[in-house]
């Protein structure tokens, strides 16, 4: 059994080309034996956003805190706390924060915890 509060996980700033201001950890995944799902949190400062990008896989977000936009279908959404964004697979999508930033959890196949979307270090 895993119970892990999501304050008290430490984020670490992502280093890949297209990202601003983005810190993620793994909330839950291969290394806590989660068979299926992998569970991340990403926190984007104002200003910030995650890479455009897609993949072979879907994956579901719910957004914790803060507001923004998601890249979705070519077009920019709106997106709030408390939203939950299906991003179906092959779909090219990125997430944009607002003024007070964004927070938001990230399911995804537990093979690919890390996949295009990697912490650094």
């Amino acid at each position: 059994m895993l119970i892990r509060n999501i304050d008290s996980v430490t984020t670490k700033p992502m280093d890949m080309p297209g990202v601003k201001g983005v810190k993620m950890a793994i909330m839950c995944g291969r290394e806590d034996g989660a068979p299926t799902f992998s569970l991340r949190q990403f926190q984007v400062e104002p200003g910030g956003h995650t890479p455009r990008h897609s993949h072979d896989y879907e994956h579901e977000v719910f957004v914790v805190g803060g507001s923004g936009t998601v890249l979705l279908e070519g077009q920019e959404r709106p997106v709030r706390s408390g939203d939950v964004i299906l991003v179906p697979p092959d779909q090219e999508h990125q997430f944009k924060s607002g003024n007070e930033g964004l927070r938001f959890l990230c399911l995804v196949p537990v093979t690919r915890n890390c996949g295009d979307v990697t912490p650094g270090s």
